[in-house]
């Protein structure tokens, strides 16, 4: 099966219509998958390194009755995005850029500089997806209605070496092998879609590359923004609990919250409810 065969049986189960459109950046064209009524309350998703905009579906289904979803592949990750030759994203810098061209594509902001599609959006990002979303937020508080972190990495503590010993492999060298490996480990052996697997599977394929690193995002960036935290209780790449000590410590005003029996890859796909719900 071909990558593109898997993505679209992925996305073909997602609640339709589903418009597929690409944006052009200045980083590359980006392809963002939408689906909901056009005019209600944007919902812009970024998933985790490694994954694609597909991961959402089951959080999707939950949502479209009231909002209009964007699910955004990442430029320079796996899936249907292809990065601009020579015009790499390299720094933060570049992501705040990167992400302003996408939402200016799903529709342009207004006259005081606010805005995206319709409006101030809820961005939502898992993992990886997360510390870029809140970079962006941080950046850009003015085009940000709701922050939802979901499960986030590098955000408000490190990785636990056991992780990152355990994922270096995979991340390196991945294999359809290693990567069910690898996910059978961090998820408790907990039983995932398996037409998502098979395009995890296809995903050993892409290219490896990169992803930006830097700092943590400044808390002080977010604390005007209404924030909502959820962590996976059985998350391996985290203690959920000391990370959600340091989210509410950092801050106070938001809503941080432990969900039980899921792990950190796992949390899109088995717990789409409790995601719909932290977004209603």
């Amino acid at each position: 099966m071909s990558f593109r065969a898997a993505y679209e049986g992925v996305l073909g189960r997602w609640p339709g219509p589903v418009e597929g459109v690409e944006s052009a950046t200045p980083y590359g064209v980006t392809r963002v998958n939408s689906c909901g009524p056009a005019g209600a309350p944007p919902v812009v998703l970024l998933p985790g390194g490694g994954a694609t905009s597909t991961v959402w579906g089951a959080c999707a289904a939950g949502l479209v009755d009231h909002h209009r979803v964007h699910a955004v592949d990442l430029v320079g990750e796996p899936g249907l995005s292809v990065p601009a030759p020579g015009r790499a994203i390299r720094c933060v810098g570049d992501l705040v850029g990167w992400l302003d061209a996408v939402l200016d594509g799903l529709a342009p902001p207004g006259p005081d500089g606010s805005g995206g599609p319709g409006g101030p959006v809820t961005l939502v990002g898992h993992s990886y997806g997360a510390w870029i979303a809140a970079h962006y937020a941080a950046a850009r508080p003015h085009r940000i209605g709701r922050l939802v972190l979901v499960d986030p990495t590098q955000v408000f503590t490190g990785l636990r070496p056991g992780y990152v010993l355990r994922a270096l492999p995979m991340v390196l060298r991945p294999t359809p092998r290693r990567i069910r490996s690898f996910l059978a480990w961090e998820t408790g052996g907990a039983v995932l879609d398996e037409d998502w697997l098979r395009l995890q599977d296809e995903v050993a394929g892409f290219p490896v590359v990169r992803p930006v690193t830097g700092p943590r995002p400044e808390p002080a960036g977010l604390r005007e923004l209404p924030v909502r935290v959820l962590f996976a209780e059985r998350a391996r790449c985290h203690d959920a609990a000391r990370a959600a000590r340091a989210a509410r410590a950092a801050l106070p005003g938001a809503r941080v919250d432990v969900l039980p029996g899921v792990s950190h890859h796992a949390l899109p796909l088995t717990a789409p409810g409790e995601l719909a719900l932290a977004l209603a």
